[in-house]
C-alpha cells in the first residue's frame, strides 16, 4: 500500500515537473514577442491621442515617470520635435456606474486636449461603453479643450450645469469621463515646467 502511494506521488510529481517547466519554457520563448506587443498595444493608444504630426521621436519610449496628487506612480509618454517637447500622454481614471475606468489624455504644450480615449471600462455594454469610439463619437468632443475652455464651471454634463452631453440612460459614466479629463488638467497645469523640461 505504501509502495503504490509513494509511486503515485512519484509520478504526480513528474508531471507537475514536467508542465512547470513546460510553462516556464513557453513564458521565457514568448516574453519578447508578449513585450512587443505591449509596445505596439502602447503606440496604437498614444497615436490616438498625439498626432503623428507634433513629434519626430517615438513617444512609448521617450518617458518620465512623476506622482500624481495621491502619491501614485504616473508615466508620462513625451511627444517631442526638434527637441522640444510638444506634448505629453498619459493615463487618467474616472469613476464610471460599474467602477474604474482608465483613459489615456494627451495635451499639447500649451495644455489644450489633443485627444481622449478608454483603455478599460466595465461599463454597462450599449449604455456606458459609448465612451469608446468604436461605439460613438463622444470622447472626441474633448479635443482642442483646456483648463479654461470652457470656463470652470461648464466642465460638468448638462445635466449638472454643464456642457457635456450624458449619455440617454446613463449620466455616472460621462460625469466619471468629464471629472477625469478637468482633473487631468489640472495635474497638468501644476506640473507643467517639469513635463515640458528638456534635460
Amino acid at each position: 500500500m505504501k509502495q503504490g502511494t509513494f509511486v503515485h506521488g512519484l509520478i504526480l510529481g513528474a508531471f507537475c515537473l514536467g508542465f512547470g517547466l513546460l510553462l516556464a519554457l513557453t513564458n521565457l520563448a514568448t516574453s519578447d514577442s508578449i513585450k512587443a506587443r505591449g509596445i505596439e498595444d502602447r503606440q496604437n493608444s498614444l497615436g490616438q491621442v498625439i498626432p503623428a504630426s507634433i513629434h519626430d521621436n517615438n513617444p512609448v519610449l521617450d518617458t518620465i515617470d512623476m506622482k500624481d496628487d495621491a502619491g501614485e506612480e504616473i508615466k508620462v509618454y513625451r511627444a517631442m520635435k526638434d527637441g522640444k517637447v510638444t506634448g505629453v500622454a498619459y493615463e487618467i481614471f474616472g469613476t464610471g456606474y460599474a467602477g474604474k475606468m482608465k483613459l489615456m489624455l494627451g495635451i499639447d504644450a500649451e495644455g489644450r486636449v489633443l485627444g481622449v480615449r478608454a483603455l478599460a471600462h466595465k461599463e454597462t455594454p450599449g449604455l456606458g461603453d459609448k465612451i469608446e469610439t468604436k461605439k460613438g463619437d463622444w470622447i472626441l468632443q474633448f479635443a482642442g479643450l483646456s483648463l479654461d475652455n470652457p470656463p470652470v464651471e461648464k466642465w460638468k454634463v448638462k445635466k449638472d450645469g454643464g456642457q457635456f452631453d450624458q449619455f440617454t440612460g446613463a449620466t455616472i459614466t460621462p460625469r466619471g469621463v468629464v471629472a477625469a479629463i478637468r482633473k487631468g488638467l489640472d495635474w497638468f497645469d501644476a506640473h507643467q515646467a517639469q513635463l515640458l523640461e528638456v534635460n
